[in-house]
Order: structure tokens, then C-alpha cells, then sequence
């Protein structure tokens, strides 16, 4: 079996752990995909808890150097009641983390679109017209079912996504170990 050739400089990027976070990756992403739901409902909850602790740390900022000034105090009022709105009620925040991906996925399709005709017909633009199609399925999934699919799509695509991740890694920290 052969390898692609991959640079000593290339893998230095990657660090001794690569193997061992690709490890962790695959399983995180596995069980993600066994128990999509428990998933998805991890990913709302730390998304939750990243808003109300950003919510916090702006007010505490704002309450320092601009404590008068009620524009200042906005932005954490917001992140402060999105994250207590999510904390309250967390399957309309899976839901609403889905409608994310979904646009997210249809914004990747069109730039990938565009790019594969920006490219066309050099070596790649294939590839490029490939992942637009791709993108735009899976964001046609989220909104044929949406919002009753979002419960086991968010967690099935980033458990997906994270047994991908794993193994480019896994594959790395290898090729690292026996550079």
C-alpha cells in the first residue's frame, strides 16, 4: 500500500498528539452518530453556556469603562438572553442550531459553485462542483424536516464530521510516529 508523501515540515505543524486526538475524535464523532440526540443536545448546551459566559464577560467589561453609556450595554443583554432563552429551552435552540447549519450549508454550496466556475476548466473544479452538490443535499435535508429533523441531523453531521476529523489526524499522528 502506498502513502501520499507528506513533508517533514507538514507534520511538524500537527504536534506529538495528532494520533492520540485523532483517537479521541473517532470516538467522540462515533458516538455522536450511535446517539445523534444526546449529541445534538451537547452542542446546544455548550453553545448556551460559550453565549452566557460571553454575555457575562461583556458586562463585566462594559460595567468598567462604560457604564453609562446603554448602546454599550446591548450586546451582552442580547448574548445574556439568547443564552438563558437556549438554557430554558433547548430543543428550540437544536432547532434553531440546525436552521444554522442548514444556511450555512447553502451559503457553502453557492461559494463552492462559484469557485468551481472561477476554476473552470483547470484541475479541481470537479471536486469543487462535487462538494456544492453535496452541500446543498445535506442543507436540503435540514429544511425538508426541519424543525423536527434538527434533534438527530445536528448531532449525526457533527459526529459525521468529528469521525473525519479523527481519522485525517489519526493518519497524521501515524505518519508522524513513524517519520
Amino acid at each position: 500500500m502506498t502513502t501520499l508523501p507528506i513533508s517533514k515540515q507538514a507534520l511538524e505543524r500537527f504536534g506529538p498528539y495528532s494520533f492520540f486526538f485523532g483517537i479521541v475524535l473517532i470516538v467522540v464523532g462515533s458516538a455522536g452518530v450511535i446517539l445523534p440526540g444526546l449529541m445534538s443536545v451537547g452542542v446546544e448546551a455548550l453553545i448556551t453556556w460559550l453565549l452566557l459566559i460571553a454575555g457575562i464577560s461583556w458586562a463585566v467589561h462594559t460595567a468598567k469603562y462604560s457604564p453609562g453609556n446603554i448602546m454599550e450595554w446591548l450586546k451582552p443583554a442580547l448574548l445574556l438572553v439568547t443564552g438563558a432563552v437556549m438554557l430554558i429551552y433547548p430543543v428550540p435552540g437544536v432547532e434553531g442550531v440546525g436552521m444554522v447549519l442548514a444556511i450555512y450549508l447553502l451559503l457553502d454550496a453557492l461559494h463552492s459553485v462559484a469557485k468551481a466556475r472561477a476554476i473552470y476548466p483547470e484541475r479541481g473544479w470537479g471536486i469543487m462542483a462535487v462538494n456544492s452538490a453535496m452541500s446543498a443535499i445535506l442543507a436540503g435535508l435540514f429544511l425538508v424536516g426541519w424543525p423536527q429533523t434538527s434533534l438527530w441531523l445536528v448531532g449525526l453531521y457533527i459526529g459525521i464530521s468529528l469521525v473525519f476529523d479523527g481519522w485525517a489526524l489519526l493518519f497524521i499522528g501515524w505518519k508522524l510516529r513513524n517519520a
